[in-house]
Order: C-alpha cells, then structure tokens, then sequence
C-alpha cells in the first residue's frame, strides 16, 4: 500500500484526552477516531491490526474443535428473562423497545441466544460435546468509558459457548479453552497470566481471567514465580497465600467460565441420554477482548517513539521510506522492494526524511527500509529492526531476505 493513497491521519501532539499510553498511540497514529462516548471508528490501520488478532483467535478457537457462527447483535429480551438475567443485569445493558412495542437489548454477551440454538437443534447425547463461538460486536454501557478501547462502550469480543453430558466432561472443554487462550496470546506475542476469579453475573463456580501484566492495568494481581498461586484482587486471601508472592498490574483480555446447568436448566434444554432418560447439559462460556487486545498488546510493547508491533499482529510488516522520491535510483528499488514485499507500507510522499521516520517509529512496523539517494546508487538501503532500534546497511537482495 503506498501512503499517498492511504488513509492514516497522524496527530503529531498528544491527545489532551488520552490518559494512558494505548490511547494516546492509538489516536496519533491515525488508528481510530472517536464517535461518541466509548464508541471509535477503526480506520484501516488500526482495522488491519484488529483482522490479525481475530484471525489468531479464529485459527485457536478452530485447533480445538470449536465452530464458528454468527449471532446477532439486537436480541429479544424474552430469552433474557426465561434465563432470569434480564432485570439482574443492570444498566449496563442497552435496553430497547421496537416500532411493535418488542422488548429487545443490544446484547453485551449471548449465552441466552446460544442455549436457544442448542435446545431447537441437538436432541440426543450423541449431539455431544458442541462448541460454539462467535466473533460479534457487543455493547455494554459503561458509567465511565475510559482509557480509548481499552474501556469502550462498543466492543469486538469473540465468545464462545460449550455443551457437555456431565459436569466432568464440560470441565475437560473448559481447560481445552484455557489451552487455547495461552496459545493464541503467545502467537500474539503476549505473556497472559491465568489467574482465578469470580464468575459475576454470568455464574458458575469455576473461572480464569487471562492478564498482560502492565503499569496501567485496572486490575491487582497476585502471583509466584511458577503461577502455581495466581489471583485477581477479590479472589486473594493474604492469610492463605503462599510465602513470596508478588503484586502487579493486569490487563484483563479474556475470561472462561463454567457454571454448569444455570442456563440450560432455567431455559429447560435436555437431551436424550445413553439410557433414554432425559440430561441437562452442562455449559460453558469463553470470552476474548479482541478489540481491548489492540490496546493491551500497545500497553506491553512500546517505547517513547511509538508503538512496537508484534510481527504476527502488525498491520505491515515492512515500512519502505523513499527519502527522495523523484531521485532514479531511490525510485528503482523502491520499486523493487515494493513488489517483492507482500505486507509493505510504502512512504512515497515528497516530505522531510525526519518526519517519514517519526511516522514509521510512531506506527511501529517491525522492520523499516529506507532508500537515499547515495546508498541507492550502489545498491544499498537501511534496514532497521523497529524493536531494537538496531540500523544497518545491506544490500537490497539481503533486505528482502531478512524481511520476506
């Protein structure tokens, strides 16, 4: 993609509004734009980012054997009130009436809607185990939406639901999940720390909180070295923790939850079992942060220039700065690279080279390439390592190697 033709708003001084380091990067490197109130408009870069992390949640949801589909965003508040939800849950819900005086909620999760499609489709054991999870935009209205898409109002959460004959199967699936959840915030380049938590208004006795440890995090953690003890705030008792634990700050970014037959059981789901009587199956639920991931993967990694991709999540992998454009020899392997190179962001504007340089540092591409005009003559460009800031000048059959 050639910059000329791109849409990336930079804001060269940092938002009056943005409290915290996401927010603030986000918002100069022309990634989002805010709407309203805890409501953005993701602009093609920070789209791009977003697309990477849903792909390597979708790729860890699909390892484990779990099928995605599509649920709506509105929802008729019926079901929420066969499950007992509807009142319980509180003014965080979007509340709704139609033109034909229907009840209905922007839902903000949708473990309601994804027991209905269970109960009207699997009747017998042998429907057993199923896994559900959808990747779907969802609303909660904050009192206080804060610190950018970190805390908004509208979010992209994937969440996935499970169904089990019995509580020994269902929890074999939930530490499939769990599994999972350490694998694709690994791929993401992050270091998640599960730690046990309260499952709130969703329910159940049994449920993990995944955190990037960070200055900023809302949330106090406790832990030891091997996270064999590893605790949110509410669910640490200082009386009873081990010797050497250590306090820190977490982003939390997903959520796991077992909690049985609390749904299936109040919206009266059963199947067939071996014997012919009748089961209720056990469930349960499986939240990531998808967009509150961008953020948290920015709060972990960057520096007082900019952010600092990830390879696996960065919008490009290559920022190629052409430092003369104009210039035949700058003009002839930018050229070159730019075909060779598949995920590039190509700086072709006529401009100050300082400037194309903040800009690359600001959006934090892996690896950068610049092009002069006197190491073009001979055939040589800049190659420099985003992460470690480290520069050399290679040849530009050694830069594609390195890059492609």
């Amino acid at each position: 993609m050639k910059l000329s033709q791109y849409l990336l708003p930079i804001i060269k001084e940092n938002p009056a509004e943005a409290q915290i380091a996401s927010h603030r990067l986000m918002l100069r490197a022309g990634m989002v734009r805010q709407l309203g109130a805890g409501i953005y408009n993701w602009l093609p870069l920070g789209l791009r980012v977003l697309k990477k992390i849903e792909q390597i949640v979708r790729e860890e949801m699909d390892a484990i054997g779990s099928l995605e589909l599509l649920m709506p965003t509105m929802q008729p508040a019926e079901l929420w009130q066969e499950s007992g939800r509807y009142e319980a849950y509180g003014k965080e819900m979007l509340r709704i009436v139609d033109r034909s005086e229907r009840q209905m909620l922007f839902g903000p999760t949708a473990e309601e809607v994804v027991t209905d499609i269970f109960r009207t489709s699997c009747k017998s054991y042998k429907d057993l185990p199923k896994m559900l999870y959808n990747i779907q935009w969802k609303f909660r209205d904050e009192v206080r939406p804060r610190f950018g898409v970190m805390r908004g109002r509208e979010f992209l959460m994937k969440d996935a639901y499970s169904f089990d004959i019995s509580e020994e199967a269902a929890k074999e699936t939930y530490w499939k999940y769990h599994g999972a959840y350490l694998k694709a915030f690994e791929r993401m380049g992050l270091k998640a720390v599960p730690v046990r938590a309260n499952t709130g208004p969703i329910g159940g006795d049994l449920s993990h909180e995944f955190h990037i440890v960070a200055k900023t995090g809302e949330s106090a953690l406790y832990y030891n070295d091997d996270f064999s003890y590893a605790m949110a705030d509410e669910m640490h008792d200082p009386k009873t923790a081990p010797a050497g634990f250590k306090e820190a700050r977490g982003i939390e970014v997903g959520h796991i939850f077992y909690f049985g037959d609390k749904y299936s059981k109040a919206m009266k789901v059963k199947v067939q079992g071996p014997d012919g009587k009748e089961i209720v199956p056990m469930m349960g639920s499986y939240g990531i942060g998808v967009s509150r991931l961008v953020g948290a993967i920015i709060e972990a990694s960057h520096d007082e220039n900019g952010i600092i991709w990830p390879e696996a999540v960065a919008p490009f992998k290559v920022g190629l700065i052409n430092i003369k454009p104009g210039d035949a020899a700058c003009d002839k392997i930018c050229g070159e690279i730019y075909g060779k190179v598949d995920s590039c962001l190509y700086d072709d504007r006529d401009g100050s080279a300082g400037a194309k340089f903040a800009t690359m540092d600001l959006i934090g591409l892996p690896w950068q390439i610049a092009v002069g005009p006197r190491s073009a003559a001979n055939g040589m460009v800049e190659l420099k390592n985003r992460r470690n800031g480290e520069k050399v000048e290679v040849s530009v059959e050694a830069a594609l190697g390195k890059v492609i």
